[in-house]
């Protein structure tokens, strides 16, 4: 059985309007030690001008890095403290960042206080962390590096996984390859603007033709400087439409503001490229009962042309416990767009494991039950 929400929510916070690319452990004293290389480690951040950056964004996060069994080092966010009786892990999508979830922890925190844990990471060739080999770019691949950060950073206690668009599908590859810790470690999984399988069949995935995809690749390595050059240019083009966008002084076409959004991101082109083969082939459908011993929540927006919240109706029809929340007017930003009533979703999913005593959670104005 699921619970469908429908939410004619209003717009908490649009202060980020960025939908994803067109795509949808022990302490070691220094993360470079060459015998760190093939182990989970977790240590203090040592570029200290990012660091300096990323905590003027999150005074209250302390930084830290993660190396994987590869050796590419993930750049990690923590919240509150080890002994809170829980930790909520945040996946990001394709071409983002973790700065995405800075609203929605920053809600999550005023709820909760020291009584949840928070931990959010840039993906591998994303944000902070580093980049890896072209072909350790696969959803596969990041589920491996999220063991790698829930041993390093998480290794005991109870765990609920949220992840936004490629990091939901990270989440499915993740119970597949760990199907052990669902339902032992892992209590509950949030899964916003994902999707399961079929990302070409419908929205803007249908452009992702394995030729288009294959052909761009083999011109970024090729010619990186060129196309790094033409992207540029790009953004140059597409920086007054945003800024327009952002106003909201004028209706921008929903496809135009998805591309510009992808020409102004700062991710690198290999990685922006990189993980089109994967999501292409993604296909975790068959995979989905193994969330059934855990209570889930599917979220996405009623107007996301990236994800269509078709591809959510599927999911949440593969699980049991699970509650289905449509955020009317939503796109793929949704995190962004809907913080407070995306907020009181995950409270829910949260309430549902029991493990904190979250008191009123539901309730949340313009919102219905039918199930």
């Amino acid at each position: 059985m699921f619970v469908s929400r429908t939410g004619t929510a209003r717009a908490a916070s649009r202060s980020a309007i960025s939908p994803s690319a067109i795509s949808p452990s022990a302490i070691s004293p220094s993360a470079t030690s060459p015998s760190a290389a093939s182990s989970s480690a977790a240590t203090p951040s040592g570029d200290a001008a990012s660091a300096r950056s990323r905590a003027a964004l999150d005074p209250d996060s302390r930084p830290l890095t993660v190396r994987t069994e590869d050796g590419v080092t993930l750049a990690v966010r923590v919240f509150g403290s080890a002994d809170a009786p829980l930790t909520l892990v945040f996946t990001h999508g394709h071409c983002l960042h973790t700065e995405s979830w800075s609203l929605l922890c920053a809600r999550l925190r005023a709820r909760w206080g020291e009584d949840a844990r928070m931990i959010c990471y840039d993906h591998r060739g994303h944000g902070e962390s580093g980049e890896g080999h072209p072909a350790t770019y696969t959803i596969d691949q990041l589920a491996h590096d999220l063991d790698a950060v829930l041993r390093a950073v998480a290794p005991t206690g109870p765990i609920v996984l949220v992840g936004h668009s490629m990091g939901a599908m990270v989440l499915l590859a993740y119970s597949r390859l760990f199907a052990e810790s669902i339902g032992t470690r892992v209590v509950g999984v949030g899964l916003i603007a994902g999707a399961a399988t079929g990302l070409t069949d419908i929205g803007l995935g249908r452009f992702l033709h394995r030729y288009t995809v294959t052909s761009l690749q083999t011109a970024i390595r090729h010619a990186p400087r060129a196309m790094q050059a033409s992207k540029r240019l790009s953004r140059h083009l597409f920086e007054p439409l945003m800024r327009e966008a952002s106003a909201g002084t004028r209706t921008i076409s929903p496809r135009l503001l998805a591309v510009a959004t992808t020409m102004l991101n700062e991710t690198p082109l290999l990685t922006m490229t990189g993980f089109l083969t994967s999501l292409i082939h993604f296909d975790e459908i068959e995979g989905l009962h193994r969330l059934g011993a855990v209570p889930t929540l599917v979220l996405a927006g009623s107007a996301d042309i990236v994800v269509p919240f078709a591809h959510s109706v599927v999911l949440a029809s593969q699980l049991g416990d699970c509650e289905l929340v449509r955020v009317e007017g939503g796109s793929h930003s949704v995190i962004g767009e809907y913080t407070e009533e995306v907020a009181g979703a995950i409270a829910r999913l949260v309430a549902r494991t029991r493990i904190l005593a979250t008191g009123e959670v539901g309730g949340t104005p313009g919102f219905a039950i039918a199930g």
